[in-house]
């Protein structure tokens, strides 16, 4: 291991982290809010909507986050729009981010025990405080540890962008690679960046869970 390239070609690794966390933040929030709404339309099972959202869910998780950056990247600009390859990051991310999310709030929603909620009616409460009082604190407590999971994958799965030659953590390891074939050195920054992004994130997690398991206990 020479650690002199360690050091000359951390501050590159540094720079593509931020563009790591970029994409990513973007696009695990639109998947959130993407995940929200799909979550609420399959629980309500709204006609039309619904069977649109499944579409969406199946498509999503069954086709890989590399053939979706190819069609956002390479695909729109033959239909006119063209996209830069930030934008189609976040939009491939939040698109396949968005099913996940929305499979994990539903079964979130979905353990709430009915009964809770038909005596929360019958004790005069109304749709909304159901909603905000009744169902969203448990659901919670439940689809947190499934939030975190996907979290966590989609941040993982980012490295698939620099396909499209955007200049993130992974795109920075070939590049390095390419040039001066020093493979392990290269390798060694990709693990440590990722360690330095993900442990934290892993630690959040799992301290969420554990306060969300206490307060529904």
């Amino acid at each position: 291991m020479d650690w002199s390239y360690v050091v000359q070609y951390a501050p590159f690794f540094v720079n593509a982290a931020y563009m790591t966390l970029f994409i990513s933040f973007w696009g695990i929030l639109l998947a959130i809010v993407v995940g929200a709404v799909a979550s609420a339309i399959e629980v309500s099972r709204i006609p039309v909507l619904y069977q649109v959202t499944r579409v969406y869910i199946e498509l999503s998780r069954n086709t890989p986050l590399l053939v979706q950056l190819y069609f956002l990247y390479y695909g729109l600009p033959k239909l006119g729009l063209l996209l830069s390859a930030e934008a189609c990051s976040i939009i491939g991310l939040a698109f396949l981010g968005g099913s996940y999310m929305a499979e994990a709030m539903r079964g979130g929603i979905e353990s709430v025990p009915k009964v809770q909620v038909e005596s929360a009616y019958v004790l005069g409460f109304s749709k909304s405080q159901v909603l905000w009082r009744i169902i969203f604190p448990q659901s919670l407590s439940t689809a947190i540890p499934g939030i975190i999971a996907n979290v966590i994958f989609l941040i993982k799965e980012s490295s698939v962008v620099s396909a499209i030659a955007l200049a993130d953590v992974m795109y920075v390891t070939k590049d390095i690679i390419g040039m001066n074939y020093d493979t392990y050195e290269a390798l060694f920054l990709l693990v440590v960046t990722y360690l330095i992004i993900l442990l934290p994130i892993s630690i959040i997690g799992t301290v969420l869970e554990r306060r969300f398991d206490y307060a529904r206990r």
